[in-house]
């Protein structure tokens, strides 16, 4: 329904686009994600036709924008703003009905009420229609603008940062709402700032920035992608909410690039609390072995790391062993840090010399480990964890 083929555009000697290629088909929910002033609002404003582009091609159903004129154009895409301010006291019903126009000529003053009645019912706005939108709230007027564009009755919708002045509940609603659109045959594209939101909602989503699509992809593949930290440039941690079951993005923007690589045994509470102090603190961490889905085995998993797992409820063999040894004898500090720590650094030569913390952080401590001459100290905080390990890396 909707496609980009190697668009470009520059406003004021700026390249804004830089040869963006992207469909959003029908029954379609694409998200655009990407940093501010990533070219989110002007590839948008291409697409409905306000901005024409250098070079490249922009179709709606098969047909040039550039070749149909506005009204045309108005009926088969609608723009819901970012901006939810309008300009006169309008009431909500008015400001609806002016979503007819693209199918209206000028002497036409027929009552055209069933798509304003339906656009109205469909996103719960009926209610409101005798109100002055500016007496509505920021949600509610959303909303109002939302049904102004279903009135329209287009096959697309394009979206721009549709949740970005709601509180939680409406940007649920809003986003729940288009997704539902979509199902029912629309393409929909939406510039959205919240990661999470679009990934709950989305298809599909295209990080765009510095005018260029960087990544493309199902959310859980676009938010595990590399770019997208290069992107933003924060480092990212991507996990899956217990709730939702969607992916859900943690940035760290103030992590540092610390020097030191450290091994962490055991799992539960107390090896999330490890793992999570020591990534946070900049450290490079390996994790393991653990039982396959312990809850320290998702977190090392989350951020990356190299993680050695063992089936839930057996001892860790030999392999398993070998590899955590091989890990922990690369490391410069082993963080015993959950009551199935104990005893395994031990298996291997290569780790006897490696210093131990033993940590008790958010559950019960590792048992005392079999020739503990190597355990450099026993801490029972974060704090005490990263100075203990800063005085295993000092010379």
């Amino acid at each position: 329904m909707i496609r980009l083929d190697d668009v470009a555009l520059s406003l004021g000697g700026t390249d804004v686009l830089d040869g963006v290629s992207l469909s959003v088909a029908a029954g379609e929910f694409v998200a655009l994600v990407g940093p501010n002033g990533a070219g989110k609002t002007t590839l948008l404003r291409t697409v409905n036709g306000l901005l024409s582009p250098d070079t490249g091609g922009v179709t709606l159903d098969g047909d040039r924008v550039t070749g149909l004129s506005s009204r045309a154009v108005s009926r088969r895409v609608a723009t819901v703003p970012q901006d939810t301010h309008v300009g006169f006291s309008f009431t909500a019903e008015q400001v609806v009905e002016m979503g007819r126009t693209p199918h209206r000529s000028r002497l036409d003053w027929t009552e055209d009420t069933d798509a304003v009645g339906a656009a109205m019912e469909r996103t719960e706005t009926r209610r409101l229609r005798e109100r002055s939108v500016d007496s509505l709230s920021g949600g509610e007027r959303q909303r109002v603008l939302l049904a102004r564009a279903l009135a329209q009755e287009p096959d697309a919708l394009l979206l721009d940062e549709p949740t970005a002045s709601l509180d939680v509940n409406h940007q649920v609603q809003v986003l729940r709402l288009v997704a539902n659109l979509a199902d029912d045959g629309r393409a929909a594209l939406a510039a959205i700032h919240d990661l999470d939101l679009a990934a709950r909602f989305c298809d599909r989503l295209l990080l765009l920035s510095n005018g260029r699509i960087r990544a493309r992809g199902p959310p859980a593949e676009v938010l595990a992608d590399p770019k997208l930290a290069d992107a933003f440039g924060t480092e990212t941690a991507v996990s899956r909410d217990r709730v939702t079951g969607t992916p859900r993005v943690a940035a760290f923007p103030d992590r540092p690039d610390r020097a030191g690589q450290v091994h962490v045994l055991g799992g539960g509470a107390g090896g999330v609390a490890a793992v999570r102090t020591l990534w946070q603190a900049g450290y490079t961490v390996t994790v393991g072995p653990v039982p396959e889905g312990d809850v320290a085995a998702s977190l090392a998993t989350d951020l990356g790391l190299r993680v050695v797992t063992a089936p839930p409820f057996e001892r860790p063999g030999t392999r398993e062993r070998e590899l955590a040894a091989r890990l922990a004898g690369k490391a410069d500090a082993v963080v015993m840090a959950g009551p199935g720590a104990a005893g395994v650094e031990f298996d291997a030569d290569s780790v006897a010399a490696t210093p131990r913390i033993r940590a008790t952080l958010g559950g019960p401590g590792p048992r005392p480990a079999r020739g503990d001459g190597g355990e450099t100290a026993v801490v029972e905080s974060e704090r005490a964890l990263l100075t203990a390990v800063q005085n295993c890396l000092s010379p």
